[in-house]
């Protein structure tokens, strides 16, 4: 029990930092665009209430591409 609650902090951290990754490149692209993020905003930001983070202990991992970089962000304007 002992090594499965520290798997899930280990995992748990592994999911923060990878959204911290992302928020850094979201705010990025959004002060490249013009939009207005400013630090107020940023401040408020935090990498750990996201859909994706699960505090049950189950996640599932598929391997990546590690020389691509950041996946793209999503679009909205792309959708039909």
């Amino acid at each position: 029990m002992e090594h499965q609650i520290g798997s899930l902090g280990l995992t748990l951290n592994a999911v923060v930092w990878w959204n911290s990754l992302y928020l850094d490149a979201a705010v990025k692209q959004l002060r490249a665009d013009r939009f207005p993020a400013t630090d107020e905003m940023c401040a408020r930001l935090s990498p750990i209430c996201c859909d994706h983070s699960n505090f049950l202990g189950r996640y599932a991992f598929t391997r990546a591409e590690l020389d691509v970089g950041l996946r793209p962000f999503h679009d909205p304007a792309q959708e039909s």
